[in-house]
């Protein structure tokens, strides 16, 4: 996978450890699918974790769950900003996994926003919602 971020992750679990991604081909399902996609774990997950720690090429799979991301199709990043139409309207969404890491900042952004009429303390308009309008991505590859 050289020059390029393959999406497999991985961290110690307690006593044991914790390593997925996100699929290639992620298409919409049901709700309620939380099925573990066995290949993806043969196929991606395995060959990257076992190249990065040797060791891992004996490693089993002990346990396995499969969890939702809610985040926006165009880009799969946060939205912030004034809607282009309703400038009343500011949107502080989409964040999913990574809200807990994004929200001081985007809370001092919006804060920033509705007081002076811009970002000051970090420029936070890539987010912005106009992109969202535009059709213009400022994509995410950090979806785990």
């Amino acid at each position: 996978m050289s020059g390029s971020s393959s999406g497999v992750h991985m961290r110690t679990d307690g006593r044991y450890y914790l390593a997925g991604c996100p699929p290639d081909d992620d298409p919409d399902i049901a709700y309620d699918d939380f099925a573990f996609d066995h290949d993806l774990w043969e196929d991606k997950v395995w060959p990257v974790i076992a190249t990065r720690v040797p060791a891992f090429e004996r490693v089993k799979v002990i346990n396995a769950w499969v969890g939702h991301y809610a985040y926006n199709k165009l880009d799969q990043n946060a939205i912030l900003g004034r809607h282009v139409k309703l400038r009343n309207f500011v949107f502080v969404n989409g964040f999913s996994g990574h809200g807990l890491q994004q929200a001081p900042a985007m809370g001092r952004g919006t804060a920033e926003l509705i007081t002076y009429g811009e970002y000051r303390a970090l420029d936070l308009s890539p987010f912005d919602y106009d992109r969202i309008a535009e059709n213009r991505t400022f994509l995410e590859r950090a979806v785990i």
